[in-house]
């Protein structure tokens, strides 16, 4: 049974990949020729742990191959998983062009039986309308030249060119989180198995089987919907908690302990509870508009997730109001930057918080100094270097240089591990806000800096280690400083 995965992006090339290490032979097919030839290069698109390892040993051991021929692959293989980008339009719904796209064009080359699976996000009822898009075109395909297109019938009986086409369509939606896909595809909390046969089930499970986790086998829409409702919840609670974080804010509390007390509780669980700038990359925006989206279309009030929506989109906007209240003047500032990406562990910057905040800086008229691990590449072609105005730099340090603040805006475990002393001295102002919440503010504070978080007190900087200078204005009112302070 060969395995074809169209669309070999952060959700298709892990897929394909983790198929080929599962033992099957994996045809990864994408209409992107640049990025068919970095693979044939032995290269990875883009960064993800563990990656990179597995593309190497599978294009040696020949259990992967890319092509750019989508419709060849098509043909070679009789298991197709749809893997393509469905992106978000201006009203909040799906844009589900590719997936139509792709159903057209496996209309065309259906040359046997295929078991086509929908593993992209996607709107509950998706599957039916590739089911409906295959058999129309197909079937359209078939029809006696200049002749008129009959309806497609179930019946076994019909013979010739116009028999429907043998195919069957699943949904096996991803939970892939980037930063851990490779993880995630070996060793799943679930697979969900959306069916409408019992061949394309007994297919399904014996791919998956050698993983040895929980299958879960529902209808194609019910499938559907587990994806955008898990992401719709996950996405709630790190609202939820961004919430909290103001209100500890507000009345002196700590965030941090406060989610360790929810978290301790077994019916709220740990995860999803950092509080920070808000959640950011390609599914959780994405889908939880495509979700409210469907909901409201179909008559269904969903103002909860809209407030959920809502209190992320301002997050950026309250952690530039804290830049601004201790900075006073953005303008000629020279602010640092650490953390490009939406999360530690890749590249990918689609949705991150850092692209806001970046823009809001360079009209501001700040100078910017950018670091991060692995996605500076991808930030350049949105925020090109500027001399004197957008600087990439090498290291956390040297985006401290001359800076006035500095913002850890991803929690990379490199900035975990700074020396926070030596980046304090290297700074004009030794000023750190951190929008996740990363470091330890006393240790902080300690070093020299003045620490400001989200949802938990600020933190001055050591008198010890960062000297205040006399006032003498007070010194003249015969006050003591220290008091007056």
């Amino acid at each position: 049974m060969k395995i074809a995965v169209i669309g070999v992006g952060h959700v298709g090339l892990p897929t394909a990949l983790g198929l080929a290490e599962l033992g099957w032979e994996v045809i990864g097919a994408d209409q992107d020729a640049g990025k068919i030839g970095q693979m044939k290069d032995g290269k990875s698109p883009f960064y993800e742990p563990g990656l990179q390892a597995l593309l190497t040993k599978h294009l040696a051991s020949g259990r992967f191959r890319a092509t750019s021929d989508v419709a060849s692959a098509i043909e070679a293989a009789t298991v197709l998983f749809i893997c393509v980008g469905t992106p978000q339009r201006e009203d909040g719904e799906a844009d589900l062009s590719q997936i139509e796209g792709i159903a057209r064009l496996i209309a065309q080359h259906l040359n046997g039986y295929k078991l086509i699976v929908e593993k992209s996000t996607v709107p509950a009822v998706t599957a039916l309308w590739i089911k409906r898009t295959i058999l129309r075109f197909a079937m359209a395909q078939r029809r006696p030249e200049g002749g008129s297109l009959k309806q497609p019938t179930a019946s076994p009986e019909i013979d010739g060119d116009l028999a429907p086409p043998a195919f069957d369509v699943a949904s096996n939606p991803e939970f892939l989180q980037e930063g851990k896909a490779v993880e995630n595809f070996f060793r799943p909390d679930r697979v969900v198995l959306g069916v409408e046969s019992a061949r394309g089930q007994e297919m399904l499970e014996a791919i998956y089987r050698p993983l040895k986790r929980p299958i879960l086998v529902a209808g194609l829409t019910t499938a559907e919907l587990i994806k955008h409702a898990a992401n719709a919840f996950l996405s709630m609670k790190i609202s939820y908690i961004n919430m909290v974080a103001d209100v500890c804010e507000a009345v002196g509390a700590d965030v941090n302990m406060v989610a360790s007390g929810l978290g301790l509780d077994p019916r709220i669980g740990p995860d999803f509870l950092s509080a920070g700038i808000g959640f950011g990359g390609y599914c959780f925006p994405k889908d939880l508009l495509a979700f409210i989206s469907l909901a409201e279309k179909h008559g269904v009030q969903a103002s909860l997730l809209r407030d959920v929506e809502l209190i992320n989109r301002e997050r950026v906007d309250r952690f530039l109001d804290k830049l601004h209240k201790a900075l006073w003047i953005v303008q000629d500032k020279t602010i640092g930057i650490w953390g490009l990406s939406f999360k530690p562990n890749t590249d990918d910057i689609r949705e991150a918080p850092s692209l806001r905040i970046a823009e809001a800086l360079v009209k501001d008229g700040a100078h910017l100094r950018l670091y991060d691990p692995q996605a500076m590449q991808r930030m350049r072609q949105v925020f090109p270097e500027q001399p004197g105005h957008i600087t990439y730099c090498s290291s956390p340090y040297q985006a401290c240089e001359g800076s006035h603040a500095v913002l850890l805006l991803t929690e990379w475990e490199e900035f975990q591990t700074v020396d926070l002393q030596r980046a304090a001295n290297l700074m004009e102002l030794p000023i750190l806000l951190d929008g996740r919440n990363a470091l330890d503010a006393d240790k902080a504070g300690q070093a020299g800096f003045e620490y400001i978080s989200v949802g938990r007190k600020n933190v001055p900087a050591t008198p010890e280690t960062y000297p205040a200078a006399p006032i003498p204005a007070v010194q003249e009112l015969g006050l003591n400083a220290t008091a007056w302070r």
